[in-house]
């Protein structure tokens, strides 16, 4: 009897141990506030010694999980988690993360292959690519040649309103020969003959009998091919990805990713100063004067060139404009260092013609003119304009960006040293485009370009694009320009294409269709726990399947 009393006293002390632990660690999970509550009573209920043993594992235990999250935030819902009607930024963030497409970017913006294995040009439009047989969908399901023919005939389906349709009108056919090997024929060489393909692929086995892909409830429970898998996704709410473990490439080092829902950008701010989330951005103001010698231990702080530019871009038709000399004047008197200097605190890079920096488009041999006032006014004066008769113009600008308006604030100060009068109106975004830019009423405007590693000069620079609803809304023009661009665009030789692409940055430079302004820097923050990050031209994470947060 007394040793069964024994059994059963060790047998209720055991499972009450078990209780206050499980107790303990959940207190844990719950955050301090609660853990101090716990300290206090394990003190009493335990000496000393066992709770130090205790809190450590707990702890550790801890530390562990929270060390296999990725902590991210995003400002808006995701519409659809569908790579081929992924429009918004939110919807295209979290689609990356879910599908791969044939191919993809290396670290130098270099096309590179991904769900492919390798490819060859027969013929200038004769394109094999051979696929990887390792690759499954999230279901388990192989993926095969047939899944890409899927996607394809889905892009080019007149009932699926997708922006990207427009890429594939050179596509003549893409046939699958057998389960792994795709024949894609072009109907004229096309210097975006791989690029297009870098769109996600989509899985035909759960989508060939779907009646309405835009109101699909894929979009919303979306299986891809991708590092992660969705586990829970709610408007308005955090969203949860987990790792793949069947990932052709290798299970992704942290288990989880979850992006915490925070319209406010400022609510962002105060997270990452907490500690709380392990990926944002900042701007300049907050990197030099809003964050702390702690912050900077607690984040790298990554510093690159967005893919946007900014830009004073002149009606060419107007009489003023028409004129070189005009045009050339005005460039040499503004001073671009100081536009960068006083917007960004130095965070940004001048800007020197139409194409990204970093990008095969790039021509490092042209560099911005350096401010010269003598000059500037004695070029206005060729083109008879002087004290009596000053060059008087209008720039107009949108509401809602309040760089833009400080830049041209700047620049009616920089140009005023050469008795040029610019006037500065600012408008509301729609009205500014639907009663200044489409209808080409203006003499001059203050826009930017977002830029893709694979530019197409066609819609901002060709003669043709000088119509009604199309980019070239200057109205430039130049023979030469059009014909390099032509060329171009029937070319799958890469060297030859950075030839042509440098030569048309150079000639437009030259032409000074614009006033090339400033690149602003894109500066993002990762916990400094986080091992293994490599910045590059492209996005911060596109390692992030290598990352290890300790």
């Amino acid at each position: 009897m007394k040793e069964r009393n024994l059994v059963k006293r060790k047998q209720e002390k055991a499972a009450n141990f078990q209780k206050d632990n499980w107790s303990f660690f959940q207190a844990i999970l719950q955050g301090a506030t609660i853990v101090a509550p716990f300290f206090i009573q394990k003190t009493v209920q335990y000496p000393m010694k066992k709770f130090i043993i205790l809190f450590t594992f707990h702890l550790s235990l801890f530390t562990l999980l929270t060390a296999s999250t990725l902590n991210l935030s995003m400002s808006s819902n995701p519409s659809r988690l569908n790579p081929i009607l992924s429009n918004d930024s939110a919807s295209s963030e979290i689609s990356q993360w879910l599908f791969n497409g044939l191919f993809k970017y290396d670290v130098h913006g270099k096309i590179t292959t991904e769900l492919a294995s390798s490819y060859e040009f027969k013929t200038k439009t004769h394109l094999i690519v051979h696929l990887r047989k390792d690759v499954l969908w999230h279901d388990k399901t192989p993926f095969t040649a047939h899944d890409v023919v899927f996607t394809y005939d889905t892009i080019k389906n007149p009932h699926i309103y997708t922006s990207i349709a427009s890429n594939y009108t050179n596509v003549k056919s893409v046939t699958a020969l057998d389960d792994y090997t795709l024949e894609i024929i072009y109907t004229q060489p096309y210097f975006k003959a791989l690029e297009i393909w870098l769109v996600g692929i989509l899985p035909k086995h759960i989508l060939h009998q779907e009646k309405d892909l835009m109101k699909s409830d894929f979009n919303k429970n979306p299986i891809g091919t991708g590092s992660y898998k969705l586990k829970t996704f709610k408007p308005s709410s955090d969203i949860e990805l987990i790792a793949n473990e069947d990932y052709f490439e290798g299970k992704p080092k942290i288990n989880t990713i979850l992006y915490k829902f925070l319209p406010d950008p400022t609510t962002s701010f105060l997270m990452l100063k907490q500690n709380l989330l392990d990926l944002g951005g900042l701007t300049p103001l907050q990197l030099d004067r809003q964050i702390d010698e702690k912050f900077k231990e607690d984040y790298k702080i990554i510093e690159q060139p967005s893919f946007a530019y900014t830009y004073l871009g002149f009606n060419l038709r107007n009489d003023k404009f028409k004129d070189r000399r005009v045009r050339e004047a005005l460039n040499l008197a503004i001073n671009r260092q100081e536009l960068v200097d006083i917007l960004f605190f130095g965070h940004a890079k001048v800007c020197t013609g139409p194409f990204l920096p970093g990008s095969f488009a790039f021509n490092e041999n042209v560099d911005a003119p350096k401010p010269n006032l003598e000059q500037a006014k004695a070029l206005l004066l060729e083109a008879g304009y002087n004290d009596t008769h000053p060059l008087v113009f209008e720039v107009v600008t949108n509401t809602g960006n309040d760089t833009r308006i400080n830049a041209a604030e700047i620049l009616q100060y920089q140009l005023a040293k050469i008795g040029v009068q610019m006037k500065i109106r600012v408008m509301e975004w729609q009205a500014f485009l639907n009663t200044v830019v489409h209808p080409r009423n203006f003499e001059a405007v203050i826009l930017g370009w977002s830029l893709a590693l694979m530019p197409d000069a066609y819609p901002i620079w060709h003669s043709n694009s000088d119509k009604k609803g199309a980019f070239n809304f200057v109205g430039y023009h130049n023979k030469e320009v059009d014909a390099l661009i032509e060329k171009a665009s029937v070319t799958i030789d890469s060297n030859e294409l950075q030839t042509l692409y440098q030569e048309i940055f150079a000639k437009i430079t030259h032409d000074i269709p614009y006033l090339f302004l400033y690149i602003p820097n894109s500066i993002t923050v990762v916990n400094s726990q986080i091992k293994n990050i490599q910045p590059a031209i492209i996005r911060i994470t596109h390692n992030q399947k290598d990352w290890i947060k300790e």
